[in-house]
């Protein structure tokens, strides 16, 4: 990490610690690796300037667009349900500000992440570029997936979409897993787990959630 950030991030350490105690472990959180992750990653570095005062609260925050970084504890959540490791490909679909990409990057080996507003995908990719070497951004339509890079070990959506996209379960490797939110942007939606099992899969449903919606080009 640059010195520069560095010094800044650190000025945040005690409210990274914070927010890891009080908004994932108080509400059930254990997977280590994302508990440090989120210690790990400077939250208020990917939220809009306006909003940094806010960053370590348990709220999403606007990051332009019609957009949202989602609170610390669902991105927590999402990041444990899917189990990840080292050695791991994940694919994220909805980059946003970087933030779950940066996550993702701190314990997997490599993350690919599709964000479909060019603006948003272009800084995100000038943010992540500047700390990760394994994160890649591409500024497209997230409903197809990176089929050039699959197949992944999970796949992480951070927009609700209407129904799972196909696409995606078939990038999936075999015993691979999917969290998605579904439903419509004017009800709350549904976070879904996807598990492949050969050509099929399961759904579980988790628990009710509300995301921007799936954009498509």
């Amino acid at each position: 990490m640059p010195l520069s950030i560095m010094a800044y991030a650190d000025n945040f350490a005690s409210e990274r610690r914070e927010m890891v105690r009080t908004q994932l472990q108080a509400r059930g959180i254990t997977h280590q690796a994302t508990l440090q992750a989120m210690e790990n990653v400077p939250r208020h570095l990917y939220v809009p300037s306006a909003q940094r005062r806010f960053a370590y609260q348990d709220r999403p925050l606007p990051i332009g667009y019609g957009q949202t970084i989602s609170q610390p504890y669902i991105v927590g959540y999402m990041t444990e349900i899917i189990n990840p490791t080292g050695g791991q490909r994940i694919l994220e679909i909805g980059t946003g500000s970087g933030y779950q990409a940066a996550v993702l990057a701190e314990i997997v080996d490599e993350v690919y992440t599709i964000e479909i507003i060019e603006e948003l995908g272009k800084t995100a990719r000038e943010l992540l570029n500047k700390e990760y070497d394994n994160v890649f951004v591409k500024i497209a339509d997230g409903y197809y997936g990176w089929e050039e890079h699959a197949p992944f070990d999970a796949i992480v959506v951070t927009a609700a979409a209407e129904h799972i996209p196909s696409p995606l379960v078939e990038q999936l490797k075999d015993g691979g897993k999917m969290i998605i939110p579904i439903g419509s942007p004017f009800r709350v939606q549904q976070l879904m787990l996807v598990e492949k099992q050969g050509d099929d899969y399961t759904t579980r449903t988790l628990m009710p959630v509300r995301f921007v919606p799936f954009k498509r080009e």
